[in-house]
């Protein structure tokens, strides 16, 4: 099953620039789970900075862009409710144990690698 379909950028500064997405994957999850995580390299080779501000999929109820931080030795996990600066002439990678795609409410299991559109 594949996870992620589109993701979306600021408009009014993704029109205008070179944003590329790449090496987009999930990790396998079994059977009934309801959630997972999704991973991507962001390349903006643009002159102005942009923001990944969304992403969605058919095979999950809700899509966001989360962030994990340690604070006081205990890894917490929230949305990035404004998206994810992405800087000019600069890269950001999605991986686990940091800033993610987080899939909340899967309707199937998904297959490492099993992810389709970027855009």
């Amino acid at each position: 099953m594949a996870l992620l379909a589109f993701v979306s950028f600021a408009p009014s500064l993704a029109e205008h620039e070179r944003v590329a997405v790449s090496q987009a994957w999930t990790r396998a999850t079994p059977k009934g789970a309801k959630v997972a995580g999704g991973y991507l390299t962001v390349e903006n080779r643009g002159t102005h900075a942009d923001r990944l501000l969304s992403a969605e999929s058919a095979a999950a109820g809700k899509v966001e862009i989360h962030s994990m931080t340690m604070q006081d030795g205990i890894m917490t996990m929230r949305p990035l409710e404004d998206g994810l600066a992405i800087p000019s002439d600069g890269t950001v990678t999605l991986a686990p144990g940091g800033d993610h795609i987080m899939f909340i409410g899967l309707t199937a299991p998904s297959r490492r690698d099993n992810v389709s559109r970027c855009r």
